[in-house]
């Protein structure tokens, strides 16, 4: 935990905020063994970083006054379009792609997603937020991820996404593509990757369709988690 990080469920008043979640106290406790008297790197999820220097410390809560003076860090210009992984995948992924600088996440359905994924507790609201935060945490960031949700690939791809391509550069990464992924990129960019196994062709054709470029990262063969990572980090 690189970062504590409040809502405005925590604030006391305007300078002071109360920590009562058992596990990061016990991470204040155990990890940081923190005392009062430190500072400690803060933040308001929405708002702004800073400093909080812990008045109080106990196994009911921990007490901080905070000043919060600095930006967070700028987001990533990508609209990530993600087949939805296996749930625990889900969850490492959830937490890579926020610390990246991913704002904006669609998890889609595919023809190689597993229906079942969709029943899967970690989809819960409170499950996503979690790990959203800890993503936040990791990387000393406040704003969170909008994430939505697709499970209807026919009527996504022909309703829905069109309208959200204008100004945008459409990228699909899949195995085989004639392409290397691009590097360095500033303008914005919708991401698209699939599952473990790839879109089907189907799939590839109505990116395409749409104006997507097809781009690879080599010849082998990666876990999700471990391709939205590299991919991320090559394009921006």
């Amino acid at each position: 935990m690189n970062l504590i990080l409040f809502d405005d469920n925590d604030r006391l008043d305007a300078q002071r905020m109360h920590l009562s979640d058992p596990v990061r106290l016990r991470h204040l406790r155990d990890i940081h063994r923190a005392v009062p008297g430190d500072e400690l790197s803060v933040g308001l999820v929405g708002g702004a970083l800073g400093r909080g220097q812990l008045q109080s410390l106990d196994e009911t809560g921990a007490v901080f006054t905070v000043t919060l003076d600095r930006a967070p860090p700028a987001p990533l210009p990508v609209h990530l379009l993600l087949a939805l992984p296996r749930p625990r995948m889900l969850a490492r992924t959830l937490e890579h792609v926020t610390a990246l600088g991913v704002k904006q996440l669609t998890l889609l359905h595919t023809r190689r997603v597993e229906k079942s994924y969709w029943q899967s507790p970690e989809l819960t609201p409170e499950k996503i937020r979690h790990h959203l935060i800890l993503g936040l945490e990791q990387a000393r960031d406040t704003h969170l991820p909008c994430v939505t949700f697709e499970p209807r690939f026919k009527p996504f791809i022909e309703d829905r996404l069109p309208a959200q391509l204008g100004g945008r550069r459409a990228l699909i990464a899949h195995p085989g593509m004639a392409t290397t992924c691009p590097r360095g990129l500033t303008e914005p960019v919708t991401l698209a990757i699939g599952p473990e196994g790839g879109f089907v062709p189907y799939e590839v054709e109505r990116f395409e369709a749409l104006g997507f470029e097809g781009v690879h990262l080599g010849e082998r063969i990666l876990r999700v988690e471990t391709a939205v990572t590299a991919l991320l980090a090559r394009l921006f």
